[in-house]
């Protein structure tokens, strides 16, 4: 079986959900050195307001809570706030009824306390790649696109330089000086190709040496 490399976590953000202070305190610790960024609460009040403020991709939630329930709190937010992101519960219990609501639910997995730290691994993991495999496809898909406005074979490379090196906000940061010494091309020859995709909104400067990649711009041409 091929090893599953778990450095695709490390572009992601967890928001992690668990009443047992050492417990949170643990795992987050182990999860730091593979995710992006954590965010270990201990409350749902204190959940949604990370949901609300920040970008979370997975839900780690503990279903049994002090003085709640975290099914309760995916109902919530899936149902009244509109939120769907991929969630991961974890529990001491193995009664049926929490598994058929979490099925309900269309929660992504299940895991049983105590948490092995390679089963949560793993199954961050099988949630995540999906995601990945999907952002690749849309990265292809934007480099032919954007590909398909412009002839020169420098500009192309370019492109596919800028497109691979976004960020999960589709921002780039670089400057001139910076693709110049990654690809052998004129710097008249690149800022005209930075005016054309500047011209047709496919690549809009946010602040000096920074660019947001405009997708929708790429539909509407």
């Amino acid at each position: 079986m091929q090893a599953k490399d778990l450095n695709i976590l490390n572009q992601f953000n967890i928001l992690y959900l668990e009443d047992d202070t050492e417990l949170l305190r643990h795992t987050t610790d182990i999860l730091e050195d593979f995710v992006n960024n954590i965010y270990p609460v201990k409350t749902s009040k204190e959940a949604l307001d990370i949901l609300l403020n920040k970008k979370v991709d997975v839900i780690i939630s503990d279903i049994l809570l002090e003085g709640e329930n975290g099914i309760d709190f995916l109902k919530y937010i899936k149902e009244e706030k509109e939120i769907n992101i991929p969630t991961i519960l974890t529990t001491a219990h193995t009664d049926t009824k929490y598994l058929l609501e979490a099925i309900k639910l269309k929660v992504e997995n299940y895991i049983i306390k105590p948490i092995k730290i390679k089963e949560l691994l793993d199954t961050l993991y099988d949630v995540l790649l999906p995601v990945v495999q999907q952002k690749e496809i849309k990265k292809n898909e934007n480099i032919i696109k954007t590909i398909s406005h412009v002839t020169d074979s420098k500009q192309v490379e370019i492109i596919k330089l800028i497109i691979n090196n976004l960020d999960n906000e589709n921002i780039y940061e670089g400057s001139y000086t910076d693709i110049m010494s990654k690809v052998s091309i004129s710097k008249p020859t690149l800022i005209k190709l930075f005016k054309e995709l500047a011209t047709k909104e496919i690549l809009v400067k946010t602040q000096h040496k920074t660019y947001r990649f405009n997708e929708k711009a790429l539909s509407s041409i």
